[in-house]
Order: structure tokens, then C-alpha cells, then sequence
């Protein structure tokens, strides 16, 4: 498989239930191009506990990537764990696996991983997603004063246009679909998306992310040129080289 000039990565996004696996070709355009989007759900003996079951699942994972060299990676980016737990033993699994897939790169491949979080994975990757929020945990809308505060403050959020109660995977999921229409995506007996293909999102959510930085540097907003018309607010949103016309209503 020739590499054609591009570079070549591989992301992942890790837990210890599903690894979601991209590999996409740096090729210039927009999105990218995606070679494979995958994903390994390593299984282990139930009477296999604790740290054991990970270093299984690591040797899975080994083994699985060992089908990839083919593709001669040039860089590999690891979404960061999202430790929200106030469990400490679930946070050292989720940093001690993490650790182990990374070794697993380092020795297989021979690259040094980069890492993102997730925020700066979704914010990078869908500028568009950062938005003012409108409406509070509530769902009552803020006053008129506040919004236009945001707005002119340039005081975006991820994923602010949106209900605080939204299924932020499912909105990945469909701006990936949309990109790329031919995905083949995996539904469960009862039509639904199976998990798994939220897992490879991320992972090609946090490739194109690194790219982004990579290619147009910090990622800033600035609102200009805002005028208001009776309840509705007209304003461009500024970032890297783009200007992007926005509308929000105060009704």
C-alpha cells in the first residue's frame, strides 16, 4: 500500500472495553482521507480479574495492530482518558491502560504517541460546534443581556447551541456520517447504532483534531460586525483564517 506522499496516523480512543481505531491519510484535503475506521473490543476470562485482564487485553491489542502494517504509519495520536470518576481505582485502570496501549505503539511501530483531550479533540476537529449558550441546565433561556454579553465577548462554548441533556457522541457520529457517507456503520438486532461506532468516531475526531492544530495553530474566537434587529442578533465568528455568519435569536 503505497503512501503516496501523505502522512499516514493512526488514532485511537481507549477504554478497556473498546479500543475505536482510524487510520486516516493526511492528504491535503479538509477531512482527510479515511483509510480504516475499526475497533477491537478485547475479551477476557471472567475469572481473570484486575491488572491480569488488562495485560490480556493488551496482547489483543498487539496482536490486532499487527494487521496494520501495511499502512506504514508515520504518527499516532491517543485521545487523553476522560477521568471524571471519583473512583481512584477506576482512574489508575483507565491511566494503567492507557500506559499499556501506548507501550504497545511504541513497540510495534516505533512512534512515540501524541496525545489530545477530548475537548481540544472536538473543538479542533468541528469549530463550528463552539457556540454561546442560550439556554441554562434548565432549559429556561438566559436574559437578553447575557447573550448579547456572549456574543460580543465572543464566549463560546462546546457544544453551547445545543440542549444541556444531548447525546454528544451521537452529534460526532452524524457530522462523521455526513462527511463520509460511505461509511459502513454497525446497527444491533434492534436497528440502533452498537457503541462501537461512537468509540471509532472518537478516535478519528481526535486525529483530525491534531491535524487542525498541527496545521492552522491555537484555536481563538472573536465575534465582529453584530447587529441587532427586534429579537434577532447577526454576527460573524472569527477563528484561524475563517469567518463564519452567524444568526441567534433573543426569542
Amino acid at each position: 500500500m503505497t503512501k503516496e506522499g501523505y502522512v499516514v496516523w493512526m488514532a485511537l480512543d481507549v477504554s478497556t472495553t473498546c479500543i475505536g481505531i482510524t487510520i486516516l491519510v493526511d492528504d491535503g484535503s479538509e477531512y482527510g482521507r479515511i483509510a480504516e475506521m475499526t475497533h477491537i473490543s478485547p475479551k477476557v476470562p471472567n475469572k481473570v480479574k484486575g491488572i491480569e485482564s488488562l495485560f490480556l487485553k493488551k496482547i489483543q491489542f498487539q496482536n490486532f495492530i499487527k494487521g496494520f502494517s501495511d499502512y506504514s504509519i508515520d504518527r499516532v495520536v491517543i485521545e487523553e482518558p476522560l477521568l471524571s470518576s471519583n473512583n481512584k481505582n477506576t482512574v489508575a485502570t483507565l491511566l494503567g491502560f492507557n500506559g499499556m496501549i501506548s507501550d504497545c505503539i511504541y513497540n510495534e511501530l516505533g512512534i512515540v504517541p501524541t496525545y489530545i483531550s477530548s475537548y481540544d479533540a472536538r473543538q479542533y476537529s468541528f469549530p463550528e460546534l463552539m457556540s454561546i449558550r442560550k439556554y441554562g441546565k434548565n432549559e429556561e433561556m438566559y436574559n437578553q443581556k447575557k447573550i448579547l454579553k456572549s456574543i460580543k465577548d465572543g464566549s463560546f462554548v462546546l457544544f453551547g447551541g445545543y440542549p444541556w441533556t444531548i447525546d454528544k457522541k451521537s452529534v460526532l457520529q452524524e457530522k462523521v456520517s455526513h462527511i463520509f457517507p460511505d461509511i459502513k456503520w454497525i446497527y444491533g438486532k434492534d436497528g440502533e447504532l452498537k457503541k462501537e461506532n461512537f468509540d471509532a468516531t472518537d478516535s478519528y475526531v481526535a486525529c483530525l483534531g491534531q491535524m487542525n492544530m498541527e496545521r492552522y495553530g491555537k484555536l481563538s474566537f472573536k465575534s465582529d460586525n453584530v447587529s441587532v434587529n427586534g429579537n434577532k442578533v447577526e454576527y460573524d465568528v472569527l477563528y484561524w483564517d475563517k469567518r463564519e455568519h452567524r444568526t441567534t435569536y433573543l426569542l
